[in-house]
């Protein structure tokens, strides 16, 4: 019997890569219901949820297995599947990680994904994107099973974009809301900081220490300091980020715009702590550089105040409970700054379960709750100034707003502007206004009998030739010209532009440099 057991342990060992994919291949079933249009009217959603719930339900089992594995002592602790790819000389290999630090973490991420994938299949009956909430629920499970199973860093990266991805489908849900749209794109942006933190730290980790794997990342100690700075400066940045520390906190007040069961999962327990995760597992590289330490800990020290302060004067339950969340995250960064990693993963845990118990039951708080909230503390209603520095979040909102959305908005407008006024032409697509006249002179012109199609013939011929050989109008020379001096107002308009201006700026000082 006992050899039957190790057998089948064994066996599941094999098979870790099941956990992530089960869910993965969850999400492509209800794509392909959704474009097929078939399961999305009410008699269709115990079929969406079902295989939502079954995909999470057979990972939680396949977790549950590794775990006994584990305390059997039958389960090494880095599974490696063969190689995927190759950045340059550097193998990336399709491994996973069995330690004590992603075993416990997969499987609350999956119970808890679990339990509230079964909440949202009553929650949100009978709304129009019902199949869409539960594919942006599996792409997530899939992501954050990626990223706490990982065994490198261009895994974990995979994982990182899933379940960002997934974050912003489901915080613009309402897409038809203008608000909706700009809190996704808010959040989009800014955390796509976090993923050029992440990438610099994969090129920094290829180059320097000639490995990805996260068990040999830290390396023997041959790298210089500047190095080991540089590259944990990278996975730091991805990490504050992703657990939405000063000063990319702003992102995270807005993507409470998702429906409830998504913010329990992304912003009250799971994803918010995918950066806490990401620094416990570098702790032997953090190690290296005190400095970098010393920053963590100011950072989570200051982000657990600055959440604490706005959690007060919140008026809405969810508001209030990621305000909470920030502060408490905080303080697991702050741990991690002092050293102290396998306490900020207890506390992550712990966090995690609780924060996602009150955010399942958000909705029905106006119900339960008999009394009236909470008076604001004396010390802040009679300080005006402060009252209202923490009421603006300390304007760090509107200085977000200003640095990431509006320059991203201006040069999506410059590019399309660029497609409409030179891509075009230059592939032959003719203006809107040209489409109307071409039509209408095509409907005006024409040839009847033979006679009047051969003349017709002919003299399209000698249109052609004109426009080849003269400078008329859409001649060949003409036309470059016309592009040419085009080419040439944009880049004059261009160059006008602060950020363009600043841009040049900053690229001659490198060269200088």
């Amino acid at each position: 019997m006992s050899a039957a057991i190790d057998a089948l342990l064994a066996t599941v060992t094999r098979v870790v890569w099941l956990v992530p994919l089960l869910p993965l291949l969850a999400a492509l079933l209800i794509a392909v219901c959704l474009l097929l249009r078939r399961g999305g009217d009410d008699a269709g959603e115990p079929l969406t949820a079902g295989i939502a719930s079954g995909a999470a339900l057979a990972a939680l089992l396949l977790l549950a297995l590794l775990d006994l594995a584990a305390l059997a002592g039958l389960l090494p602790g880095h599974l490696a599947f063969g190689d995927w790819l190759h950045i340059g000389s550097v193998p990336v290999h399709l491994s996973f990680v069995l330690d004590a630090y992603s075993l416990p973490a997969a499987t609350l991420v999956t119970l808890i994904s679990w339990i509230a994938i079964r909440f949202s299949a009553t929650y949100l009956h009978r709304e129009s994107g019902f199949q869409r909430f539960f594919l942006g629920l599996c792409l997530f499970l899939a992501g954050m099973l990626l990223i706490v199973l990982a065994g490198n860093a261009v895994l974990t990266f995979v994982g990182w974009e899933l379940a960002g991805f997934s974050s912003w489908l489901l915080i613009g849900y309402a897409w038809e809301r203008p608000l909706a749209t700009r809190n996704a794109l808010f959040a989009f942006i800014t955390n796509r900081v976090g993923d050029a933190g992440l990438m610099l730290g994969i090129g920094l980790a290829v180059w320097s220490a000639g490995t990805l794997e996260w068990a040999w990342l830290a390396g023997d100690g041959s790298m210089s300091k500047v190095t080991v700075r540089l590259l944990a400066a990278g996975f730091v940045v991805a990490a504050l980020v992703k657990s939405a520390q000063l000063p990319f906190t702003p992102w995270i007040g807005r993507a409470l715009e998702g429906p409830t069961p998504s913010s329990a999962l992304f912003y009250g327990s799971l994803l918010v702590h995918a950066g806490v995760y990401l620094l416990c597992r570098l702790q032997g590289l953090l190690l290296q550089v005190p400095d970098l330490m010393a920053l963590l800990a100011v950072i989570g020290l200051l982000t657990a105040a600055y959440g604490s302060l706005c959690g007060l004067v919140q008026s809405d339950v969810k508001s209030a409970l990621v305000f909470a969340t920030v502060s408490q995250v905080g303080l697991m960064v702050l741990c991690c700054g002092l050293g102290l990693f396998w306490l900020a993963a207890c506390h992550a845990g712990l966090h995690a379960s609780w924060r996602a118990y009150q955010f399942l039951l958000a909705p029905a708080y106006m119900h339960l709750v008999r009394r009236p909230a909470r008076p604001l503390p004396r010390w802040l209603a009679t300080r005006h100034w402060c009252y209202t520095a923490v009421l603006q979040r300390f304007w760090i909102e509107p200085l977000a707003n200003s640095l990431l959305t509006r320059p991203t908005l201006a040069l999506g407008r410059d590019v399309r502007a660029l497609d409409e006024r030179f891509i075009d032409p230059l592939l032959g697509a003719p203006r809107d206004e040209e489409r109307s006249t071409t039509a209408a002179a095509d409907e005006l012109i024409r040839g009847h009998g033979v006679a009047g199609r051969a003349l017709f013939a002919f003299a399209s011929r000698l249109q052609t030739l004109e426009n080849r050989l003269l400078l008329g109008d859409g001649g060949t020379l003409g036309g470059h010209l016309q592009r040419l001096g085009h080419y040439a107002d944009a880049v004059e308009s261009l160059l006008e532009q602060p950020r363009y201006l600043m841009l040049m700026v900053m690229a001659t000082f490198a060269v200088i440099l």
